[in-house]
């Protein structure tokens, strides 16, 4: 059984010896209490199981991902940790905290693996690699025509093995591997920052996953799991002139930006925040971070890492929400 970057307690991926989490109690009480109100599990449009808990009984229903079919009664069981998902007679179970199964439109932050003719591959803590197409990037002349020849030899000039980049989930294959593009100004490689990794199941799916928060830190926060922590706008590279649309649509030059002490002190508290987030379980985005933030200023950057502190933070956060779930 694996551990996440971050140390977390692991997830429940079945078998016979497992560790319990706070969120899988969480979980269990919920659907008790929904199999106390007589509310049947597979209707509604998001229930949450785990393993060894009856999806349905009823007969006819097709055996998907996360189930298995017992042998006494012919029920549908979940095998893993996650939501409940039927699409007309297909019952699957979408695994927390798993493996990330992206949908179109999420944004991702990705490693090139491999170099392949007319493509990369990109890791995106995905059960496949991602794939770039040539075509679906911005040429670095800026220009709009069809890839030649030259194109393709010189794709190592554009990416290369071990560049991040951000990305937007274009269309999934039939085989399940994903398809990216970069066709906009805020996606593209990146520069200087840190690359953290949390369950892809805590990031908050928002309108906006790119964020210049006010402490001078700019935050991918990749639906995949992968959050980018840099002290540019959208983590560019310092030192490179490169090309950015303003509101009139003409292009200006962005100014070279050289990174400070105070800048690296910034990233790393911020990276440490969405460590005690992820070990408390608490949904990441723009907001929490902030909360997470402010709550960590008390203490020195390093003093973060300790786990009372961790959990200070995360009670602090949480009060925080419930405030605002409250007043809102």
């Amino acid at each position: 059984m694996s551990r996440n970057q971050e140390g977390e307690a692991p997830l429940i991926s079945g078998g016979s010896r497992r560790q319990v989490s706070l969120f899988d109690l969480r979980v269990r009480d919920e659907f008790a209490n929904d199999e106390a109100k007589g509310s049947a599990p597979v209707s509604r449009a998001a229930n949450y199981v785990t393993p060894g808990t009856i999806v349905t009984k009823e007969m006819g229903f097709m055996r998907g991902h996360g189930t298995f079919v017992n042998p006494s009664d012919q029920s549908l069981v979940a095998s893993v940790v996650g939501a409940v998902e039927r699409v007309n007679r297909l019952v699957t179970v979408r695994g927390i905290g798993g493996v990330y199964y992206g949908e179109v439109g999420d944004v991702v932050v990705g490693r090139i693996t491999k170099v392949m003719q007319k493509r990369w591959k990109v890791d995106i803590n995905g059960r496949l690699d991602g794939i770039l197409l040539l075509s679906s990037i911005n040429l670095p002349t800026g220009e709009l025509r069809r890839r030649s020849a030259e194109d393709e030899l010189g794709m190592r000039e554009v990416l290369k093995e071990g560049d991040v980049i951000s990305a937007e989930i274009q269309s999934v294959y039939n085989d399940g591997s994903l398809a990216l593009h970069t066709r906009s100004v805020k996606y593209g490689k990146l520069g200087p920052g840190t690359l953290v990794k949390v369950p892809s199941s805590i990031i908050k799916r928002r309108k906006n996953h790119i964020h210049n928060l006010p402490c001078g830190v700019s935050v991918i926060l990749g639906n995949n799991g992968y959050v980018w922590i840099s002290p540019l706008p959208n983590g560019r590279m310092p030192g490179t002139n490169l090309e950015e649309e303003d509101a009139d649509g003409k292009n200006t030059v962005l100014e070279e930006i050289r990174i400070t002490k105070a800048d690296r002190m910034a990233v790393a508290r911020l990276k440490n925040c969405i460590a005690a987030l992820s070990k408390s379980w608490l949904p990441i985005y723009d907001t929490s971070l902030m909360y997470a933030y402010e709550a960590s200023t008390k203490y020195e950057c390093g003093e973060l890492l300790r786990p009372d502190v961790m959990q200070e933070i995360g009670e602090l956060v949480r009060q925080q929400m419930a405030l605002e779930g409250a007043g809102s």
